[in-house]
């Protein structure tokens, strides 16, 4: 699990596997602000969001998982779509909650396993104001969000969180929900793994509808041949 820092050019090389590693990751990976919204996503070198199997699972590694896991470790919450919550078969984040935003409510396939004394909001599930409610369930609460020409804004919803207090949040998709963070323009950081990978792919990880101005302020390169990218907004 090395990594060796190329942006900035220092050369230095971690472990990420260790304790210090992981203390030099979480340096590195420290949120600039009190509120700050991060987008956190793998590709593979042809664009997918998802390996031979339909989900991350085969195209990450254990140093971005270690990397996944500073990012959630600094967030209020892990934001992410409903549709990859079906997909991915979701677990809960160790050290953050997680808000769920879908239209239906509809989670079949999760593995969501809230704590029966754990808090009453471990999940938020982000609904349109006027979507029916779903079927209770304990350490799920339920957010409401007006919506606009059918759809939940960014803004809403991010303005929804922070009446929760939640104001450090990473996005980790999938592909639609990301895109429309990344043209609402709110993210401040973008957080890239590229997989040194070629699968099939059913369109481009982040499809965005235009140019993001950004700069990178960290690259790392495993010796694996994985890269880890920060880019932020300018």
């Amino acid at each position: 699990m090395w990594l060796t820092e190329v942006v900035p050019s220092t050369g230095e090389r971690v472990d990420a596997s260790t304790p210090d590693g992981r203390a030099w990751l979480t340096d590195r990976y420290a949120p600039a602000g009190d509120a700050w919204v991060r987008l956190n996503m793998i590709t593979s070198l042809t664009g997918s969001a998802v390996g031979t199997d339909g989900t991350s699972d085969t195209l990450t590694n254990r140093a971005d998982r270690a990397i996944l896991g500073v990012i959630r470790a600094s967030a209020d919450a892990v934001v992410v779509g409903a549709q990859t919550v079906r997909a991915e078969g979701y677990l809960l984040p160790k050290r953050s909650r997680l808000v769920v935003v879908s239209r239906s409510g509809d989670l079949a396939g999760h593995r969501l396993q809230p704590a029966a004394d754990g808090p009453a909001d471990q999940v938020l599930l982000v609904l349109p104001r006027d979507a029916p409610t779903p079927p209770a369930v304990h350490g799920v609460s339920i957010v409401r969000v007006e919506s606009e020409d059918e759809r939940m804004p960014v803004a809403g919803i991010l303005a929804a969180l922070e009446d929760r207090g939640i104001r450090r949040i990473v996005c980790e998709g999938g592909p639609s929900l990301a895109a429309k963070f990344a043209d609402a323009d709110v993210i401040d950081e973008y957080c890239v793994t590229a997989a040194p990978r070629l699968v099939p792919s059913a369109g481009p990880f982040l499809p965005i509808t235009g140019p993001v101005d950004t700069t990178p302020t960290g690259v790392l390169v495993g010796d694996d041949g994985f890269s880890y990218l920060r880019l932020r907004r300018r």
